[in-house]
């Protein structure tokens, strides 16, 4: 697992960044919608916490680990402060930010497969809860936004299949007990990059094959 390669304070320091990169998505979503602060600051919370509070009551570790830790409470509270102050210039690097946020959508695949399957769930159980830990934050903002989820939309770059494809790495080497610290870390790496290159070439799921709708396609919106 991690532990063979990262110290706790390097994990938890891992998470928190995660976190916080999620975190600051939520609060620019509500800047867009025109939220206030405790907007901002709910958006921020569930974006940055959501996908580890999914996983953790499913599973039943309880209390779940984002209040028991003040650090995770209090990290989506600094996003917003963040973007309150400085969401023009937060909004100028919105390449970054996607940088970061694919980053901790390979970290959090992995490690919610990972805490799955230690509490206890099968392979495929655990994969959907990696993917769960990884998107989960995510859907639950843009439902509070009144947004449909980024998650479910043509016009969004892959986000759900590189989360897919890193926890089925992990439940595979479980499946064949070549889970460590190396071959954790690849899977972040697999699904880290496989984002970033969704974004960079904006590869897209395919739709319904010989689609005859006639609904309006909704024009593409601002990344999150």
């Amino acid at each position: 697992m991690f532990q063979e390669l990262f110290s706790p304070s390097v994990q938890h320091s891992l998470d928190l960044a995660g976190i916080f990169v999620f975190a600051i998505s939520g609060a620019l979503l509500a800047v867009r919608k025109n939220f206030d602060v405790f907007g901002m600051a709910v958006l921020a919370e569930v974006t940055g916490l959501g996908g580890g509070l999914i996983r953790d009551l499913i599973i039943g570790a309880v209390p779940p680990a984002a209040f028991t830790d003040l650090g995770y409470f209090t990290m989506p509270l600094v996003a917003t402060v963040l973007v309150f102050f400085l969401h023009p210039h937060v909004e100028r690097i919105q390449g970054a930010v996607n940088v970061f946020d694919a980053a901790g959508l390979g970290l959090f695949c992995v490690t919610g497969t990972v805490k799955a399957h230690e509490y206890g769930l099968g392979l495929t159980a655990s994969a959907a809860l990696g993917l769960a830990t990884a998107a989960g934050g995510g859907v639950l903002r843009d439902v509070l936004a009144n947004e449909v989820p980024s998650l479910l939309r043509w016009d969004r770059d892959l986000y759900a299949v590189p989360a897919i494809v890193g926890a089925t790495m992990v439940v595979v080497c479980i499946r064949f007990d070549a889970l460590n610290g190396l071959t954790s870390v690849l899977a972040v790496v697999t699904a880290f990059v496989l984002r970033l290159l969704a974004m960079r070439f904006h590869w897209r799921a395919p739709r319904a094959y010989n689609r005859r709708s006639t609904a309006a396609e909704e024009p593409p919106g601002p990344k999150i």
